[in-house]
């Protein structure tokens, strides 16, 4: 069995699957042209899907791509090849991004960044600090990572809701309403968190309208992706103080514009698409049982549907 590794970090990469899976033939390259020709002749893919897509779009012919990434936008792009079979990182991000989201959530309620600028102004700082105990928090994107940042903050005493495609009963959430039900549930929340993929249905949500709704005090974290978001809106929703803050991990265009007015936002901190990267220990581990399934014939983990786009 040939394996074709499309990695900026493939040295690594190959190095751990390698080991973890001495029977199969692993193949891989920096160089693009080399790359390239390994991908000819060699049926399964692992990697990150910018690269993958540029295989495909030399016409190769895969039968099984594994994302090492858990969005995939990329190999969506129109004109692109889906005769295959894709799967997407699942099951590997989900403490990282707890841990993303509740630093973010206590640095908000500690006032951290407030306290750094008395201390440059050497002024005594003696505000109190407030609990997560008894705020509520708003998952948007109930799925693999969401339902984790959920279980992560029942136990710091958060009552978590959450939104979904449709509206459903699912543990640890108090309630999972539909995107229909947003506008009325992010009037309850003090963090609403954004983990909706990359769909024609998660684009331009967060606008005008919707910070309208919010709670002035609420603090919106965007680690999902940056199309959810009108950019204009949240600057002027987070001038208006219709919200209180914003912590932004993804933007429409990465890296960000010089001139764009998140630089300047009051209230708003950029993170640099930094919540949860790819452990390659982790990936590998997930690489492997979906490679000893796909040899048996028996389900994939994080298979995707062309049709719904995740």
């Amino acid at each position: 069995m040939r394996v074709l590794i499309a990695e900026h970090d493939y040295v690594v990469c190959t190095e751990l699957l390698r080991k973890a899976a001495p029977h199969i033939e692993v193949l891989s390259s920096g160089d693009s042209a080399e790359l390239s020709k390994m991908a000819a002749d060699t049926p399964i893919w692992l990697g990150q899907p910018d690269l993958l897509a540029n295989l495909l779009r030399q016409g190769h012919k895969p039968q099984w791509l594994q994302s090492t990434w858990a969005g995939i936008t990329p190999l969506l792009a129109p004109g692109l090849n889906r005769d295959y079979r894709l799967t997407r990182a699942v099951g590997i991000f989900g403490q990282v991004m707890a841990e993303f989201v509740l630093t973010y959530m206590l640095v908000h309620e500690r006032e951290v960044l407030a306290r750094l600028v008395s201390q440059v102004e050497r002024k005594w700082d003696d505000r109190p600090g407030h609990s997560l105990a008894g705020r509520k928090a708003l998952i948007v994107g109930t799925g693999d990572i969401g339902v984790s940042v959920a279980q992560f903050l029942a136990p710091f005493g958060v009552e978590v809701h959450g939104i979904a495609s449709t509206a459903r009963t699912q543990a640890p959430f108090v309630e999972v309403g539909s995107l229909e039900d947003l506008p009325r549930m992010v009037g309850d929340a003090d963090f609403v968190v954004n983990l909706l993929p990359n769909t024609p249905q998660t684009h331009d949500i967060y606008d005008a309208k919707l910070f309208a709704q919010f709670k002035p005090s609420a603090l919106f974290i965007n680690v999902g992706r940056g199309v959810a978001v009108v950019d204009a809106d949240l600057v002027a929703a987070l001038k208006e103080g219709h919200l209180a803050g914003a912590v932004i991990d993804v933007c429409r265009q990465e890296p960000l514009p010089q001139r764009h007015p998140f630089w300047t936002a009051w209230g708003l901190l950029l993170t640099g698409h930094s919540s949860a990267p790819t452990s390659p220990a982790a990936m590998t581990g997930l690489f492997v049982e979906n490679l000893d399934a796909y040899a048996a014939g028996e389900a994939l983990r994080g298979e995707v549907d062309f049709a719904k786009g995740y």
